[in-house]
């Protein structure tokens, strides 16, 4: 059925807009914060598409999507940290559960057509995040590096390893 796979979406990008908005205006580094902010409005522009085709939702959260990208803002004031967390670690699972959606479930003409643009979306973000982190030199800090391979295995840990699931 199309309309839980487009539920199960809407809290992956409801989450993902909400906490990279939140944490925009808090970043130290000026590129950082405005890739930050497009990305927000970007995925934010996504989630009320999705939003709009289903109506009234109760839940738009996810918690473990939620915590790891609050826990990579505060862990880098820069916002390198949070950007490589959307771009590496939640915009290849958004990714996939999105391409999972579009092969297995039953949707509509208009609802496959929603779905690609929103991986083009992702994707774009994805590559706008890494025009902007080239230009900031390498992070050499073994505590960063950690604080990163911890954030991927939080995700792992939830269930998460390679996508946000996928419902039917």
């Amino acid at each position: 059925m199309s309309r839980s796979s487009l539920e199960h979406l809407l809290p992956l990008f409801d989450s993902t807009y909400r906490v990279l908005g939140e944490s925009a205006p808090r970043l130290t580094n000026d590129a950082y914060t405005v890739r930050t902010y497009e990305a927000a409005r970007a995925l934010g522009e996504v989630a009320l598409s999705l939003r709009e085709e289903l109506g009234e939702v109760d839940d738009t959260s996810n918690d473990a999507l939620e915590s790891v990208l609050r826990e990579s803002a505060e862990g880098d004031p820069s916002g390198a940290l949070l950007m490589y967390c959307f771009s590496s670690l939640v915009g290849s699972r958004l990714l996939v559960s999105l391409r999972d959606a579009r092969e297995f479930a039953q949707l509509s003409e208009e609802e496959f057509a929603m779905l690609s643009e929103a991986s083009g979306v992702v994707l774009a973000e994805m590559v706008g995040v890494g025009e902007i982190a080239k230009n900031q030199g390498p992070i050499e800090d073994d505590t960063w590096q950690e604080r990163a391979r911890a954030l991927n295995q939080s995700l792992d840990d939830a269930g998460y390893a390679e996508s946000f699931g996928y419902s039917r």
